[in-house]
């Protein structure tokens, strides 16, 4: 997302390269490349021109210490006035209630039935049950999209096709969700324009009717700083709890995240990228500023792997390790781990130094394709012998897999010098797995 704002930025920061101090002269020429690189990314210029005051204003007169360079303090400050700009910190998702409602509200177009099943899924997650609301009456293949996101995630969807008023449905689904026991309940609206009255009354009653707990307001990232203008209209009338970004896989230049909140006075409290069910994440200010400074997100990452990895499998897979057992059944399984865990691209750029170096590579989620068609043609005898696998098995996995032999024979040669490398480990603590890289089959 951020791609062209951290370039900039690191721009920015090497007038301080070299310095022994910073001064007023090497301030002045990085906070003004520090605010284009921010006007660039379609935030405000106002708000630019706000933000690199406080950072002028903080490191005029600040001492460096040997340990620490003039560069180094300047990144420092900006991240900490990145983080303040975007919240400071997290956000809480209140769903306390009998049940929860959850109002979802924001333009057409921008995400919101998408998001509401993410959302539902992310509830599970949580140990909730949640009901999802189809409330959007002007649009039936609303209604069908919200059905085939809940049977992905076995929610149960109310629905009154033949019902032409939001409210009364809005309504009638808390008294359902009462009668079935289910303790949140998340209502996707239609999709409306700031400036369509009758659309905004509608939603502003549905909101007056159910009482929501939350109220969150659904922005499409890529729009820039129009989405900031459209979210304080929204606000205006809807005065919502938070905000939710999507699509931040998209090519934007990052202004709507780094604005909205100073704008409107209201956090973000999730973003999503993507169409999987999976990709909803909690919006923590601090780490969003690590990953804009090139810094990456190793709390994020460490998070999604414990969400996935399961500590029982994690204490047998060890064992099988340190006895040099590991096999091609056990890789298999880690890959549909680390599957689950995301969109590989934006999993990489999360470890600091990465980012950089993969931004212009296109990494596919199907990246792991060939590996497993090669192992799902194994016999389960094969998969947890791997040393029985000869030249005519071989040839039958090619065959099998749909892959030539070189690939065949390139998979399990990487596969014997990874097991080599875990024989070489097995003296050291094991804190989690670690697997070089496959090559793309």
């Amino acid at each position: 997302m951020f791609n062209n704002l951290t370039e900039r930025l690191e721009g920015a920061f090497k007038n301080l390269k070299g310095e022994a101090r910073i001064n007023e002269l090497n301030i002045a020429n990085t906070v003004k490349d520090i605010r284009r690189a921010l006007i660039d990314a379609d935030v405000n210029y106002k708000i630019a021109k706000e933000f690199t005051g406080k950072v002028k204003d903080k490191a005029t007169g600040e001492k460096v210490i040997n340990a620490i360079s003039p560069g180094q303090l300047m990144v420092k400050i900006v991240q900490d006035e990145l983080t303040d700009l975007m919240g400071g910190r997290e956000a809480k998702f209140e769903i306390n209630g009998n049940p929860a409602v959850v109002l979802i509200a924001g333009l057409q177009g921008s995400g919101k039935t998408t998001f509401s099943g993410k959302l539902a899924n992310f509830l599970i997650t949580r140990k909730k049950s949640p009901l999802l609301v189809a409330a959007d009456i002007y649009r039936p293949a609303a209604i069908e999209q919200l059905k085939v996101l809940g049977s992905q995630i076995n929610v149960d969807v109310y629905s009154e096709p033949d019902t032409k008023d939001a409210i009364v449905i809005a309504q009638n689904a808390i008294k359902e969700a009462k009668a079935k026991n289910k303790n949140v309940v998340i209502i996707d609206t239609a999709g409306r324009l700031a400036v369509d009255e009758a659309m905004m009354t509608e939603v502003a009653d549905i909101k007056a009717a159910v009482n929501p707990t939350e109220i969150l307001f659904v922005v499409d990232s890529m729009t820039g700083q129009d989405a900031v203008n459209t979210a304080k209209a929204f606000n205006d009338r809807l005065d919502f709890s938070g905000v939710v970004l999507t699509k931040l896989d998209g090519d934007t230049r990052g202004g709507a995240a780094l604005s909205i909140q100073y704008t409107v006075h209201k956090p973000i409290k999730f973003v999503s990228s993507g169409e999987k069910l999976d990709t909803l994440d909690i919006f923590y200010p601090e780490r969003m500023a690590q990953r804009i400074l090139g810094m990456g997100d190793i709390t994020t990452l460490v998070e999604k792997a414990q969400a996935q990895f399961d500590e029982e499998q994690a204490k047998k897979l060890e064992k099988k390790i340190r006895k040099n057992q590991f096999d091609f059944q056990d890789f298999f399984d880690q890959l549909q781990q680390i599957k689950k865990m995301g969109n590989l691209k934006d999993l990489m750029g999360m470890i600091p130094g990465i980012g950089k170096a993969v931004k212009d590579i296109d990494i596919s989620d199907d990246a792991f394709k060939g590996i497993e068609a090669i192992i799902s043609s194994m016999t389960p005898f094969e998969r947890v012998n791997p040393d029985v696998i000869n030249q005519s098995r071989r040839q039958r996995l090619a065959k099998g897999s749909g892959k030539t032999m070189e690939d065949i024979n390139g998979l399990i040669k990487q596969f014997d010098q990874m097991k080599q490398m875990m024989k070489t480990m097995n003296k050291m603590p094991l804190t989690g797995m670690k697997m070089p890289g496959m090559r793309r089959l």
